[in-house]
């Protein structure tokens, strides 16, 4: 069974979760991909960073971690966010909470998809597909 999942290990809540499935499967699909089992997980800096430093052995803050469990063209994985990170991020960034959001879940779909972003030529390309998924979910809306 492929779906789409979502849950709240914080005090937030997406607002209209079907917007969303139905957006992250059109990123999918535009990548040439098939959907597989997606779930994200929202949570604070707290759970985030015990995650980083068990299964990354990091010990820094960041706003996402994905575990890829992609096979060929089916992608599926877990994507942890943390709503604290993205909070500030947003602030640093001026982009807007809703933005950030829309961004940062994009991203984990796109490193399921094989695209990375340690190197600063794969940064660029990242960042282009980030912006060109943002303008798909704000023309399904």
């Amino acid at each position: 069974m492929h779906k789409i999942d979502f849950f709240y290990e914080i005090d937030f809540s997406l607002k209209g979760e079907h917007k969303y499935r139905a957006w992250i499967g059109n990123v999918i699909h535009s990548e040439g991909y098939n959907q597989g089992t997606i779930t994200y997980i929202f949570c604070d800096d707290e759970y985030l960073q015990n995650l980083h430093k068990k299964y990354l052995d990091k010990d820094d803050l960041t706003d996402i971690i994905t575990f890829d469990y992609s096979e060929g063209k089916f992608i599926s994985g877990d994507i942890f966010i943390s709503i604290p990170r993205l909070q500030e991020n947003a602030v640093l960034y001026g982009s807007g909470f809703d933005e950030e959001l829309v961004r940062v879940m994009s991203h984990g779909i796109l490193h399921l998809m094989g695209y990375k972003d340690k190197q600063s030529r794969d940064s660029e390309l990242m960042r282009k597909k980030e912006d060109d998924k943002i303008r798909m979910f704000h023309v399904e809306q």
